[in-house]
């Protein structure tokens, strides 16, 4: 199992300003757990996620001396690509690219086309860093605007960043609207045909819904996930309060039930369990 921890995805939308402190002192606490990647900040506008414009001074003292762990950040033109790589400690840039073109639209005020272009710059400029690229398929599983869907418009984006050279692939289920025979369906059809691809699952969901959903992933082959502690978060661009994060307990719970091996140190992770209730007030 790679496992991602996203405490940006849990903060991005949080109404109150979480002191920049508090948010070091809790990716730090993170930091000790074992996850592969912490998405941990975003260079985008301030205006469009206020909560994220002290990133630059959250990466820069997040401590990387004892850990293993990847930091992330996630960047929607090559502005902010450029930013971010001025950071020794950003590993990774995600890119939120949409299966739904009027999401697309909300989400990075461009078409897709625009945002294809876009990633291909910001690929060669992560390349020329020796960083990675993770493109983020947001409303891989459906959308609620009434845009087409299918799992094979789903592939055929696959298939153009493949061809780019994009080696990771998270589908994302943004709204929470992908059903179990959707989440089965793309990953029994899409991965297999992309030898070079590694493909994940970035949930949204009821915090009830979670064991089912990471189970059906699973027995289709996944073994990439995204989680957020007590699924808080979520996706502030689209619009539904109701839909979380997947909760990352429940990922432990689901790797206890199925037996599953991992490397995560769970009395550090109890540790950090408990700055979230600081920084989240749950």
């Amino acid at each position: 199992m790679f496992l991602t921890e996203c405490p940006r995805d849990a903060m991005q939308g949080w109404k109150d300003f979480i002191p920049t402190a508090q948010k070091i002192d809790y990716i730090n606490a993170l930091m000790s757990v074992g996850f592969d990647v912490l998405d941990c900040g975003s260079f985008v506008s301030p205006k469009s996620i206020p909560q994220m414009a002290d990133t630059s001074d959250v990466l820069a003292n997040i401590d990387k001396s004892n850990s293993n762990t990847k930091l992330s950040v996630i960047v929607a033109n090559v502005r902010g690509a450029e930013k971010a790589l001025t950071h020794t400690n950003v590993d990774i840039l995600g890119f939120p690219f949409s299966i739904s073109e009027t999401f697309q639209q909300r989400n990075t005020n461009k078409d897709r086309e625009e945002a294809f272009l876009q990633i291909t710059e910001i690929l060669n400029l992560a390349k020329n860093e020796k960083k990675e690229l993770n493109v983020y398929f947001s409303m891989a599983f459906g959308n609620p605007y009434g845009d087409q869907w299918s799992w094979e418009e789903v592939d055929h984006w696959a298939s153009r960043f493949a061809e780019m050279g994009v080696r990771n692939i998270l589908l994302s289920d943004t709204t929470g609207t992908g059903s179990l025979e959707d989440i089965e369906l793309l990953f029994s059809k899409i991965p297999s045909g992309y030898a070079d691809v590694d493909f994940g699952a970035h949930f949204h969901n009821r915090y009830e819904d979670s064991y089912k959903k990471l189970k059906a992933a699973y027995d289709n082959g996944c073994r990439r996930f995204d989680s957020a502690i007590k699924g808080i978060g979520g996706c502030p661009m689209a619009n539904d309060d109701l839909v979380g994060n997947m909760p990352t307990e429940q990922i432990i719970n689901f790797m206890a039930v199925e037996k599953l091996s991992h490397s995560l140190n769970l009395l550090h992770f109890e540790s950090a369990y408990n700055k979230a209730k600081d920084v989240f007030q749950f």
